[in-house]
């Protein structure tokens, strides 16, 4: 059984909608695309190359495919992104998406229909885990559908008011556990979580107390 594993970007109030560019996702009126470019530095570069080390594929939303096909098989070898391009055009990619037409991209198919059931279905297939980049729509029917294994998550040091948020109305209560973390120089901080079980409760009430 293979794993789906989510990176994002996050503000502090939650929002992850256009981090990389003003044009990104302007939805709902969203005026503050690319609040993440400012921030990066070395520590960033290589949690992303750390997290996408090993052996994967794709499961992104169609923006985000859309996104990527334009960029990352166009990128030359003198290109210091080559290795990781060589990594991204070669995996198996996953698409969903209503309204595509048709993925072009090397290795790329689409999923329709019965979303949710297709997911758990690829989970259950031998093969490299599932990264998921971006492809906000997609996350909230992965997080609704209780799917996600793990987050690598890049909190940034600022707040927006609005926006889409990483976890919206519908997410399922569980608990994570915190694998590991860490702070870049720019003040974001690096976490990854994996699930953790049920969520359990508690009192700080003294015992034998009582309400007045």
């Amino acid at each position: 059984m293979r794993k789906i594993l989510v990176n994002t970007f996050v503000t502090l109030d939650g929002v992850m909608q256009g981090p990389g560019a003003p044009e990104e996702d302007t939805s709902g009126g969203f005026r503050y695309g690319g609040w993440s470019v400012n921030y990066w530095d070395e520590m960033m570069g290589m949690a992303m190359t750390d997290f996408m080390g090993g052996e994967f594929d794709l499961l992104l939303g169609r923006k985000t495919y859309e996104i990527f096909a334009a960029h990352w098989p166009f990128v030359k070898p003198d290109n210091p992104d080559y290795e990781a391009a060589i990594k991204i055009n070669t995996a198996r990619k996953y698409v969903v998406s209503r309204t595509l037409a048709r993925a072009d991209w090397q290795g790329s198919t689409i999923l329709r229909g019965d979303v949710a059931k297709q997911l758990a279905d690829l989970k259950m297939q031998t093969g490299p885990d599932l990264q998921v980049h971006g492809s906000g729509n997609l996350i909230q029917t992965l997080i609704k559908n209780d799917l996600v294994n793990e987050f690598h998550v890049l909190i940034f040091p600022l707040t927006i008011g609005s926006g889409k948020r990483l976890f919206a109305e519908g997410t399922v209560p569980t608990g994570f556990k915190l694998t590991d973390s860490k702070v870049s120089t720019t003040g974001v901080f690096i976490a990854t979580y994996e699930r953790g079980g049920k969520i359990e409760t508690g009192s700080f009430a003294l015992q034998g107390s009582t309400e007045a």
